[in-house]
């Protein structure tokens, strides 16, 4: 994609969203289509689709919650953290040119683990380096009837005076065709300590399946929870 598409993109995400109000289904923008929609725990569900104008490889995501959409990304085939947004405050991230350390998920399927380092610019004016890494476990978990490999991961967010903003640590879940992360269980600390989350999926629904673009999240949403904001790990890892 030219420097400039994703924010062409995200300005048509932004409208499409506006417009997404009380319906009960997600629409893709103009020249994209959905392939998966995920209802998690945590009141959360993702709609993932691709579009035509973007490199091959290039994946979306909208994650909506109780009151509605709140998180916008964009990976490609490495799973790279290409671009985000925050619906709550406006704020966007993108992937800083020549990482030292790019995230692979090529290398993750052939090595069984991958590590990374990079930076991220943000619309507000703040840089950040992102370093962690996903190692397979060996262990298979199935979940709604589709297998899913389980990794380990550690990261840490910080400011380039190296101040750290998040770190976190756990398991997670790869599908390979799809080239996704999916999250488990782990534990995040933003400065107050670990605590933990556990946001992972719970059904799977492709086009022609009951649920399939769905804006309403199914699972844990009471009150407060519809309230809690996104974790830091919604960036990449099916997951700031």
């Amino acid at each position: 994609m030219r420097a400039g598409g994703a924010c062409v993109r995200s300005a048509a995400v932004l409208l499409m969203l506006a417009q997404v109000g009380g319906a009960q289904t997600f629409t893709p923008p103009q020249g994209c289509t959905g392939f998966l929609t995920v209802q998690a725990r945590g009141c959360k569900v993702s709609n993932h689709y691709r579009c035509s104008a973007d490199a091959p490889g290039d994946q979306w995501r909208v994650d909506f919650n109780a009151e509605g959409p709140y998180f916008v990304s964009r990976i490609d085939y490495e799973t790279q953290w290409v671009f985000s947004l925050d619906l709550g405050d406006g704020t966007e991230q993108r992937l800083a040119p020549n990482p030292a350390d790019p995230a692979s998920f090529s290398a993750l399927l052939a090595t069984g683990t991958d590590s990374y380092d990079f930076l991220q610019t943000g619309s507000d004016g703040r840089s950040t380096r992102v370093r962690g890494f996903d190692t397979l476990t060996g262990r298979t978990v199935t979940i709604d009837g589709i297998a899913l490999e389980e990794t380990s991961f550690e990261l840490r967010e910080s400011l380039l005076d190296g101040t750290v903003l998040n770190t976190g640590r756990g398991r997670e879940y790869i599908h390979r065709d799809w080239r996704l992360f999916f999250s488990g269980p782990s534990e995040w600390d933003g400065g107050g300590g670990f605590e933990p989350l556990d946001r992972r999926p719970v059904t799977f629904a492709q086009p022609g399946e009951t649920g399939f673009m769905s804006s309403k999240p199914t699972f844990d949403c009471d009150a407060q929870l519809a309230r809690a904001p996104a974790p830091a790990q919604e960036i990449r890892h099916d997951p700031l």
